[in-house]
């Protein structure tokens, strides 16, 4: 049931369902707005952590789902792309494109749909967690359903 969840998250609960995943979103007790800090609070590895972490590409929000394991390496992932250049987004721009905080920004539940990454580093693992849309919420998914739901083009990204 989702009328404990906060109002962001009840936008991706929304979201997941609709294209079939059925994984729950997990409320915790402290927030998780980093990859460690989530690993942490989940008992999995850093890298099972898909950060969502949003962009600024030629004029539009990006949004690129990265492992917790690295950092992602914008001059050469703008040149796998094509793309002039990809800088970090301000907090402001992160809020008008996904409706969310920054540590809480989930890969779905956007006023409108982004332009998105999927690190390939991601697809090894069996289970990957992601933001539920706020600093205290994830939820489980596979690299496959994360691609699904992203509609995202997986690449390399560190």
């Amino acid at each position: 049931m989702t009328a404990h969840l906060p109002t962001r998250s009840r936008l991706v609960h929304d979201s997941l369902r609709a294209v079939g995943i059925t994984g729950d979103i997990v409320v915790l007790p402290d927030a998780a707005s980093t990859a460690p800090l989530a690993a942490a609070a989940l008992g999995v590895e850093v890298g099972a952590i898909a950060n969502s972490l949003v962009f600024w590409s030629d004029g539009e929000p990006l949004l690129v789902m990265t492992s917790g394991a690295h950092r992602v390496d914008t001059a050469a992932l703008a040149e796998r792309l094509g793309r002039t250049s990809i800088k970090r987004a301000t907090p402001e721009q992160v809020r008008e494109a996904t409706g969310q905080a920054i540590g809480g920004v989930a890969p779905t539940g956007h006023p409108s749909p982004l332009t998105t990454i999927v690190d390939e580093d991601l697809a090894p693992y069996p289970e990957i967690w992601a933001a539920g849309g706020t600093p205290h919420t994830v939820f489980p998914l596979t690299f496959d359903e994360l691609v699904r739901l992203t509609n995202g083009t997986v690449a390399k990204v560190d």
